[in-house]
């Protein structure tokens, strides 16, 4: 069998001499565009299903435990 490791490192260095590498600029590159606009668009989708499901929900909210113990009257503001 053959020595991966040296095949690996003779590849990479092949591909670290394609790609001419400036240490004072360093970017994102087109691969991070890329990386980012997929995670943008699933936020997006995200929050576009979540509205979507959030607007089917009913919600309706229990009565008071005070005013079903007062007898059913409203309890009047500043009251309490």
């Amino acid at each position: 069998m053959p020595d991966m490791s040296a095949s690996a490192s003779l590849a990479m260095t092949h591909l670290v001499t394609l790609a001419e590498l400036d240490e004072d600029k360093v970017t994102p590159g087109v691969l991070g565009f890329i990386v980012f606009a997929v995670m943008a668009l699933a936020v997006w989708a995200l929050m576009k299903s979540m509205t979507r499901h959030m607007g089917k929900v009913d919600f309706k909210e229990a009565p008071d435990p005070e005013t079903r113990a007062a007898g059913g009257e409203q309890a009047k503001p500043g009251q309490g």
